[in-house]
């Protein structure tokens, strides 16, 4: 019988997760979450240190208990199906959480004997070759370098062909080759089916990689967008002009955008693209008597969206 498959990988309705004893002690680490993450897809989950990210993962990995709402993986709840839903889903933690003295090959063995995963089933050469470990297999986990752990982590992570796999900071404190291929492997297991949920504090990768992005703050759930639509958000684009001569003071002809001169030869264009294009203002420049020498844009991207909404003041009552 082929395997129902869920339309969401991951779903969570009104989660909240709530420490301390009495009311003037407790801290609401999550308050009515809710997401839905689509199955195959790389799902981005952003925000501030101590926004509440590493306590819905953990809720979801089973390792906090939630307060209340409701939380399900591959369709299985985390309460009520616990052990299904735990073999749904597979995590690789921000530490190096590695026994030294065991070989990859005999830690990925340990990882899967735990999931109860019967040995003549069991992968291990074959996820470290996935992950280019396959000529460490045999040698101590104490002698592989910081970037060779990254990806034994992910090995580990993947013993029980989880359908999810959670990325917590993977690339915190890596080097740029590394980052690289840690998230050409992370594509490579989405192409296979994997559902990665992600987090990180890099926004440019979250960019390219996720095609949607929940950004959560002080524990509630601020933006949950396809990336493209969050990017929409801040109707906003910079244009740096540089001329041909000194310019002391803004043209009259210039004086109806929202420039600024920052050197004697390059004016600062901050404008809504809804409503001025750059021809527009390339024309009132050259109607300014001005030859341009080199133009650059910048357009709005996730920093300008992230940093926007997570300083915007909550709202208390809601």
């Amino acid at each position: 019988m082929a395997e129902t498959k869920p339309e969401n990988a991951v779903e969570t309705i009104d989660l909240c997760k709530t420490y301390g004893g009495g009311r003037d002690a407790r801290v609401e680490a999550l308050r009515d979450v809710s997401l839905a993450i689509p199955r195959g897809s790389i799902f981005g989950l952003l925000g501030p240190n101590g926004a509440g990210k590493s306590t819905l993962i953990n809720i979801l990995a089973g390792l906090v208990i939630k307060t209340s709402g409701e939380a399900r993986i591959w369709g299985y709840d985390i309460e009520r199906q616990m052990r299904p839903a735990r073999r749904a889903i597979g995590v690789v933690p921000q530490e190096l959480n590695i026994d030294p003295f065991f070989t990859p090959r005999q830690l990925l063995d340990l990882q899967a004997g735990l999931y109860g995963v019967p040995k003549a089933q069991r992968r291990s050469l074959e996820l470290l070759e996935a992950v280019g470990l396959g000529a460490q297999a045999e040698s101590y986990a104490r002698t592989l370098s910081g970037g060779m752990l990254r990806r034994l982590l992910v090995a580990k992570a993947m013993v029980h062909d989880p359908r999810v796999l959670v990325l917590d900071e993977p690339t915190a404190g890596v080097d740029v080759e590394l980052r690289r291929q840690l998230w050409s492997l992370v594509r490579e297991l989405n192409e296979r089916g994997t559902t990665v949920l992600l987090t990180t504090h890099y926004l440019a990768e979250a960019e390219q990689l996720c095609g949607r992005i929940a950004i959560i703050n002080h524990g509630r759930l601020i933006a949950c967008e396809p990336t493209v639509t969050l990017l929409g958000r801040l109707d906003a684009k910079r244009l740096r002009v540089t001329v041909d001569r000194d310019v002391s003071e803004v043209p009259g002809a210039l004086k109806g955008f929202n420039v600024v001169i920052q050197d004697a030869r390059q004016l600062i264009f901050h404008y809504p693209p809804s409503k001025v294009n750059s021809g527009q203002i390339l024309a009132a420049i050259r109607d300014a008597g001005l030859e341009i020498t080199d133009l650059a844009t910048r357009e709005t991207d996730l920093e300008d969206i992230f940093l926007r909404l997570t300083h915007e003041p909550m709202d208390e009552a809601g």
